[in-house]
Parts: structure tokens; sequence; C-alpha cells
């Protein structure tokens, strides 16, 4: 069974850093690329940044472009997500996804989730 666990979420003010992970288990993650996408109250799942399975192509957001950093270690089957300079704006629950081959802005792409780890800056 294919599992995405996410950690590292918490409450941050404004301007702080956070380093979120994701752990794969259940399957090895070669050739599949990596995401995180982020939800607020009351809007909808946004696509945040992804990396290729090889970590060699990065994917932002234009709203975090700049201020966060996506990584993987396919040898330890993570991925990361360093958050820097954070905004009220920031707050949501952030999600870790995985699809095969490309990487993609399109949610539905997406075939493994995580729980979700929530992320809280305060202003």
């Amino acid at each position: 069974q294919v599992q995405l666990v996410e950690s590292g979420g918490g409450l941050v003010q404004a301007g702080g850093s956070l380093r979120l992970s994701c752990a794969a288990s259940g399957r090895t993650f070669i050739g599949y690329a990596m995401a995180w996408f982020r939800q607020a109250p009351g809007k909808e799942r946004e696509f945040v940044a992804a990396v290729a399975w090889s970590g060699g192509t990065t994917y932002y957001a234009g709203s975090v472009k700049g201020r966060f950093i996506i990584s993987r270690d396919n040898a330890k089957n993570t991925v990361t997500l360093q958050m820097n300079n954070l905004l009220a704006e920031d707050t949501a629950v952030y999600y870790c996804a995985a699809k095969r081959a490309l990487a993609t802005m399109d949610a539905s792409q997406y075939d493994y989730w995580g729980q979700g780890t929530q992320v809280t800056v305060s202003s």
C-alpha cells in the first residue's frame, strides 16, 4: 500500500521559515514526479511546487517562486519543501502528491496524496 506522510507543519510568524517533509513508502518513486499543493479555508487546492523524478527540474507557482525550494532524495524516498519569508497568505494545509512521469500543476493528474500538514503564518 502506497503511503505519503507529511511532517513539519506548524505555527510561524510572518517572515519566518518552515521545512516540510514527505516520506513515501510502499513502492519506489523512481520515475514519479513529486509535488506540493496547498488548500486554504474556503479556497480550492492550488499548486505550490513540483520536482521531476531525477530531481534536476523544479517548478514553482508564481506566488512562492524565490521563497520556497523543493528538493527530493530518491535514496530515502523523501521530498522536502523549504519555505522562507513566509507570508500570512501562505497559511493552508499543505499536501504532498506523486504522479507517474512528468510533473504538472494539475492536481487531478496526481495518483497519490498525503493526509496534509497545517501551516499557519501569523502576521
